[in-house]
């Protein structure tokens, strides 16, 4: 703290510092140095007032200078964070499609591969459905009949041997 003596030069000043402080801290500190130098004043009225005035006017300007820079301060961290917010909600955005994306890719090859399957195994019902028919009309043929089975001597067959019973 500085003391009135002959090297000062009876003009007040305001120092602005940057850091922790707030502006509430520095209205208060405004006023305070503006009632010390009303106190410690050797001028006359008319002087004070106009001093007052200039002092007014410079506090006027540095406490708008310091909320212009304030305001120009939240502004910038209320863009950064919006643009960091919105890259990302675009980056979620393009997981998502991607996701949905690999998604149907899955669902239209297990839907071909369950056609694969079904058209397989009914391709092989068809099969052994022929098959069975061809073998219960050969079974069911009078034996010597056009196209019944050859009769091969000492090989003849028996309904028995045709049930699979071998009895």
């Amino acid at each position: 703290m500085r003391y009135h003596d002959e090297d000062y030069d009876d003009e007040p000043y305001v120092v602005i510092e940057k850091g922790g402080g707030n502006a509430g801290s520095f209205l208060i500190g405004l006023a305070i140095g503006a009632g010390v130098a009303l106190l410690f004043a050797p001028d006359s009225g008319a002087e004070t007032r106009r001093k007052i005035a200039r002092e007014a006017r410079r506090a006027k300007t540095a406490a708008q200078d310091a909320a212009e820079e304030l305001a120009d301060n939240v502004n910038d961290k209320y863009h950064h964070a919006r643009q960091a917010v919105e890259e990302r909600i675009d980056s979620a955005r393009q997981a998502i499609e991607l996701k949905k994306a690999q998604a149907s890719e899955a669902i239209r090859a297990g839907r071909e591969a369950a056609q694969q399957a079904r058209d397989e195994l009914e391709r092989r019902i068809a099969e052994t459905k022929a098959a069975y028919r061809a073998g219960a009309d050969v079974a069911h043929r009078p034996r010597g009949a056009v196209g019944a089975r050859p009769v091969v001597a000492g090989t003849e067959t028996t309904d028995d041997d045709l049930d699979g019973s071998g009895v």
